[in-house]
């Protein structure tokens, strides 16, 4: 099932309620550091057992799915976070999982997979996007948990937004990382339906960032696209089963240069005591460029999955690639 409105509203509450037990109710702080351009807040999604808000999704789709095919095993493509997700899921329901992951995914994530009692199957980059658009792979058994576009997923996401809304019910604006879309539709989703004045912001990275010109132009439009430490966002293009969803969702796309995300995690690290990955340090450094509003601004810190030699180095004030 591909998504084409946003998720309604009664399905993020029975997420909710399914992912009892299972995804924690993550906490939301304030950013400790003086001179904002705005009242920064942060959804720490870099908390939950896998590192990252994958599990929400992986979580919600794996309850809704059809036990006989489920027995069969499961299987995502992901650059790591999603194959955490679906990995943990697959582990408690005692059920074979395999991930198809980018041939530049990172070692960090390529042994939580292992760790997780996953099989992990490297992909070149394009032939690994076209499972995303083509929704599977042939020769593969089990049933397929789009990271993305799966309505499911998208519910279990948009949980993070009624967790926003119940702690600070009056946020100006919320930034969130932008790799899919299915984060931003699934939290947008529930905040549109709640609270429609607050802004909904996309965080790009400028290596790696389709959306803003897909905007600009009306329609989805490809981009180049460089490989970097921020691994957990950013594609050629815009999904076109998520098109017509994005665009009715989010009021904007902030595109980050890769300077400014690597000091974002520096700053979370050194004056928050937050590790984040480089996808989850993107919102905070769109909100700390002041363009997402001067108003209480949410940052979904979406995960925390940092290979340890590229965080050090992060650290000690250089950009890795």
């Amino acid at each position: 099932m591909q998504a084409r409105e946003a998720v309604p509203l009664e399905a993020v509450l029975a997420a909710r309620d399914r992912l009892a037990g299972v995804a924690l109710r993550t906490p939301l702080v304030r950013l400790p550091v003086d001179d904002q351009p705005a009242e920064i807040w942060l959804k720490l999604e870099n908390l939950q057992p896998i590192g990252s808000f994958k599990l929400r999704g992986a979580g919600n789709a794996m309850a809704l799915a059809d036990p006989a095919e489920l027995a069969r095993g499961v299987y995502t493509a992901s650059a790591g976070n999603m194959a955490q997700g679906v990995a943990w899921v697959a582990r408690e329901l005692r059920v074979s999982c395999d991930v198809l992951v980018p041939d530049h995914a990172p070692q960090t994530k390529l042994d939580a997979i292992t760790r997780l009692g996953g099989r992990f199957h490297k992909l070149p980059f394009a032939e690994w996007w076209r499972v995303l658009e083509e929704h599977g792979r042939p020769g593969m058994e089990g049933h397929f948990v789009h990271p993305v576009s799966d309505p499911a997923v998208m519910a279990g996401n948009g949980t993070i937004g009624l967790e926003i809304l119940a702690d600070l019910p009056d946020p100006d604006a919320v930034v969130v990382p932008y790799g899919g879309g299915g984060l931003v539709s699934g939290i947008g989703s529930a905040i549109r339906a709640l609270r429609p004045s607050t802004k909904i912001y996309a965080a790009e990275v400028a290596t790696a960032a389709p959306l803003a010109p897909s905007l600009a132009a009306g329609k989805p439009v490809s981009v180049e696209y460089t490989p970097t430490f921020v691994d957990g966002i950013g594609s050629r293009n815009v999904l076109a089963d998520m098109w017509p969803i994005v665009q009715s969702i989010v009021d904007g796309s902030i595109v980050m240069p890769l300077d400014e995300v690597s000091a974002a995690l520096r700053l979370l690290v050194e004056r928050a005591r937050v590790v984040a990955e480089g996808a989850g340090a993107t919102s905070v450094a769109a909100a700390l460029s002041g363009r997402a509003g001067s108003g209480k601004v949410v940052c979904v810190v979406s995960g925390g999955n940092i290979d340890a030699v590229k965080l050090s180095g992060i650290l000690t004030g250089t950009v890795p690639g």
